[in-house]
């Protein structure tokens, strides 16, 4: 999957960034450990806290006071700030609840929004994991490359 995105990447000369809360860095460190990354790579931003995920990304506390710190609302908003801060093509970013505690019966564990912004849109996936933090992590970087993946090849088909 990092192979088809770095090479839409390189083809389309597109940079990209990251925001991450539940993936705690996950992003960046499989982006990072290919070589020739920084000819897109921009960097990223861990916001695990709310105030981060205000400040440095533009979320707006009504979002978060609405709608939860793990939201669509606030993935979109985490993708779109971290795509105006540092300037990049796209951008992907993550908020979840990974366990194994904090879930709730609206909030389960293992459920993680992913959102992907550009300059055409911003879209955002809901997916429910399961409930073992390491995994679901993994899962949760799985699942934000592959919504990456696919909104780069539409974009770079139309």
């Amino acid at each position: 999957m990092l192979n088809s995105i770095e090479k839409v990447l390189l083809e389309h000369k597109l940079t990209l960034a990251v925001a991450e809360s539940t993936t705690g860095g996950k992003l960046a460190v499989k982006i990072t450990s290919r070589s020739g990354c920084s000819r897109y790579f921009l960097g990223g931003i861990i916001a695990y806290h709310n105030q981060v995920k205000m400040r440095q990304l533009g979320v707006a506390e009504t979002l978060i006071n609405e709608y939860g710190a793990v939201s669509s609302p606030v993935a979109e908003q985490m993708a779109r700030g971290v795509r105006e801060l540092f300037n990049a093509d796209v951008a992907v970013s993550t908020t979840g609840v990974a366990g194994p505690g904090g879930g709730s019966e609206e909030k389960p564990v293992g459920l993680v929004y992913v959102a992907v912004a550009s300059a055409r849109r911003v879209i955002a996936d809901r997916y429910v994991i399961g409930n073992q933090r390491e995994s679901n992590n993994e899962q949760f970087t799985v699942k934000a490359f592959a919504l990456l993946e696919a909104e780069l090849l539409s974009l770079t088909s139309s």
